[in-house]
């Protein structure tokens, strides 16, 4: 754990004006990804299972540290049944059986890890791959945009017809509870499902605003790092650790808030079509939603989204790097004090999104900072942005274009030792009317 290499990032701060501080991406009086994140899970052993996780869980039960748990199979959480889970347990995943953990509605996952002592969730292989198990999946009782409930159904391989009903998910409470997720870590998972799609590393659906979800990692997904189907639930120093699809997806109606959170991609790891940091979509199809329900409406606040390239101009020449953020038709995205740095561009809108007042009313960036990528916000199949950058543009919206090397802007975090010294270095950026329009790229 704790180990963090040649990795360049964290804390961009801009000054707004020459009287108040702007803290732009993400922030902190001290580095809150100390101890309790892991940048080389590969490197990390964990002893032997002592107790099996399998079939379907119908009463309350407690994981306590001392043991490790190997899941195996689908299992399911019914009946009403919490799942409490102590500071420091860690759950493996079977490979053969393709394991996942399902939550079902009405029942409850309490996993309250700390700082230094996180619960981890993750591949009982030796040689550990993206995909290797399924994922989390917690299902709750907060509205959706679908027509009646939505179900997962279609995630599990060979599903026993009597855990249909356990796949369900939605409802019309708001506020409902289906627990707390806090220093968690969430490594390898995201295995192929038998429709071609993929698990997620966590997939909560149908979440409502009383649960928790803060400080959670999720490490090299084969599928989406964290996707949110409808719901109220808010996110929360979140890290999503080179994907291999979307880190961030909301979708079918969620309405959430998603927070000084981080997302480091790699152009060699994550997948070059379609696979963005933050993604907001209302629906894959149109007729499987109720348009007289809410549409997706996204809050984003002080999120850093980071290409780790070597070589960006390259990389883009290669086909490897696309947008960090894409917002689809009949969404929302209010997104303000967030670093976009090293994507082709940063900002893609869907091509069915007219570019008129009601729809940028709906699409909101301000106080950004977008650096070192190959053009700001575009409509999808046209390289015409000309009226998009004059909006976005704008001295009100106070976002700044610029070209700087990621060293020169973010604090460094560099070290070879299992307990890292933290080398920082800060860069302040005056973000100044008059220097905004110096740095536009157009």
């Amino acid at each position: 754990m704790k180990s963090f290499t040649q990795i360049g990032f964290i804390f961009l701060f801009a000054l707004s004006s020459v009287f108040a501080q702007q803290e732009k991406g993400i922030i902190g009086a001290n580095n809150w990804l100390s101890n309790w994140t892991e940048f080389h899970p590969n490197e990390e052993n964990y002893d032997e299972p002592r107790q099996i996780l399998t079939g379907n869980i119908t009463s309350d039960i407690k994981l306590e540290k001392r043991n490790v748990y190997l899941l195996v199979g689908n299992v399911f959480v019914t009946n009403n049944a919490t799942v409490t889970v102590e500071p420091g347990t860690v759950i493996i995943g079977d490979y053969d059986t393709k394991a996942s953990l399902t939550i079902s509605k009405g029942s409850a996952l309490i996993a309250k890890g700390t700082e230094t002592d996180p619960i981890v969730f993750t591949s009982n292989r030796s040689v550990k791959r993206a995909g290797d198990w399924g994922g989390i999946i917690i299902l709750g009782n907060a509205p959706t945009n679908k027509f009646g409930n939505g179900s997962v159904a279609n995630f599990y391989d060979q599903l026993d017809p009597s855990n249909y009903v356990n796949t369900n998910y939605g409802g019309d409470n708001i506020n409902s509870n289906s627990g707390v997720l806090n220093y968690v870590r969430i490594e390898y998972a995201g295995k192929r499902k038998k429709d071609g799609g993929y698990f997620n590393g966590l997939l909560l659906a149908g979440v409502g605003r009383e649960t928790g979800v803060d400080n959670v990692m999720v490490s090299f997904s084969g599928g989406n790092s964290i996707e949110v189907w409808g719901g109220h639930v808010s996110l929360n120093k979140m890290v999503s650790y080179k994907a291999n699809y979307n880190d961030f997806k909301f979708n079918y109606g969620a309405q959430s808030k998603i927070s000084n959170s981080l997302v480091l991609r790699s152009p060699y790891v994550s997948n070059s079509s379609g696979a963005r940091c933050l993604q907001v979509k209302s629906y894959e199809k149109m007729d499987e939603v109720d348009f007289s329900k809410k549409l997706t409406s996204v809050t984003a606040v002080n999120l850093t989204l980071y290409n780790t390239s070597d070589n960006i101009r390259e990389d883009i020449k290669m086909g490897l790097v696309r947008e960090a953020v894409y917002v689809s038709e009949n969404a929302s995205l209010d997104m303000t004090k967030s670093v976009i740095s090293g994507f082709n561009p940063a900002v893609l809108f869907a091509d069915k999104i007219v570019v008129n007042q009601e729809n940028l009313d709906k699409i909101k960036f301000s106080n950004m900072y977008f650096n070192n990528c190959n053009g700001n916000i575009f409509i999808e199949n046209n390289s015409n942005n000309e009226d998009l950058e004059n909006w976005y543009g704008n001295h009100a919206f106070s976002n700044v274009y610029s070209k700087s090397h990621n060293a020169e802007t973010f604090i460094d975090i560099a070290s070879n030792s299992r307990r890292p010294d933290y080398r920082l270095r800060i860069n302040k950026i005056i973000a100044s009317n008059e220097v905004n329009s110096e740095l536009r790229d157009n």
